[in-house]
């Protein structure tokens, strides 16, 4: 199980982002839905690697958020509140997120025992593609978003304005393809962490 615990960064010199990153997360899958645990947190429960890779990467994208993610087991029955939860996982989370404050972007993972090795590996690989993401200029991030969408680089380059040349200059410098290998690579890591 992936508890992640998300943290407002600078939230004492800024306005409070938490109701609008809820409304955000609103529809992502979830075991238990995002909630305000405290102030400027917010925490869900989720058992889909690929959704936490998914939901991590676009809160370091957003900038103003430290996400700390955690693996092990949750004590079950879950409460319904997300914030009422326990077990190692939540425990994890809270290690993670207090890292993920002053690791490269932004982004930290714990696992228990049994998981600790492979949350490493994971760990690792999250911060090389949060580095990437989050040096990533605004067009970059524009053409990026195109890609993730579905869309050819034509089609891109049609939205956009912009010749398709221009796309896919824009998708290398961005790192495009190292992000999209990135994410997999995270994905199987938490994967075999939760194993």
């Amino acid at each position: 199980m992936f508890v992640l615990t998300i943290d407002q960064r600078g939230s004492r010199r800024d306005v409070d982002r938490v109701g609008s990153a809820l409304d955000r997360l609103r529809d992502v899958p979830t075991v238990r839905p995002f909630m305000r645990t405290a102030g400027d947190e917010l925490q869900g429960v989720l058992d889909d690697a690929g959704v936490v890779v998914d939901v991590a990467l676009a809160c370091v994208e957003l900038g103003r958020w430290s996400v700390g993610i955690g693996i092990g087991t949750v004590e079950t029955p879950l409460p319904r509140e997300t914030r009422a939860g326990r077990g190692p996982a939540f425990e994890s989370a809270r290690v993670a997120v207090e890292r993920a404050k002053h690791a490269p972007g932004r982004i930290a993972v714990a696992g228990s025992d049994a998981a600790a090795a492979a949350a490493e590996n994971a760990d690792i690989a999250l911060a090389l593609v949060a580095s990437l993401v989050a040096r990533r200029s605004p067009e970059g991030h524009e053409a990026v978003a195109h890609q993730r969408a579905g869309h050819s680089q034509a089609e891109t380059a049609r939205r956009l304005g912009i010749s398709k040349q221009a796309v896919s200059q824009r998708l290398q410098t961005a790192g495009w393809s190292l992000e999209a290998a990135g994410r997999t690579l995270a994905e199987r890591l938490l994967e075999d962490a939760d194993t």
